[in-house]
């Protein structure tokens, strides 16, 4: 195998994108707790701000995916390190 022929896991691509949907969510979960609509308006449970809550868990997970899949340079398509293919 060539050395241009690695691959970057498709689950660092999954980590990453719920590090970007974590963020979004829990943004939009602040910017509806600073300027909460009227009382009337509001879902039964909007106090728990639920928003928040899952975006930031969304963005935890999401980087504990990107921190775990980080492409290194010592990893081939396999996964497995240069020479450590046949142990």
């Amino acid at each position: 195998m060539h050395e241009h022929d690695k691959q970057i896991p498709i689950w660092f691509f999954i980590g990453a994108i719920l590090v970007v949907y974590g963020v979004l969510i829990a943004g939009a979960g602040i910017y509806g707790a600073l300027n909460p609509p009227p009382e009337h308006q509001r879902v039964a449970l909007w106090h728990l701000h639920a928003d928040i809550w899952w975006g930031a868990l969304l963005a935890i997970f999401g980087l504990i995916y990107v921190i775990r899949f980080w492409p290194n340079k010592s990893e081939t398509l396999t996964g497995l390190a240069n020479g450590s293919a046949g142990k």
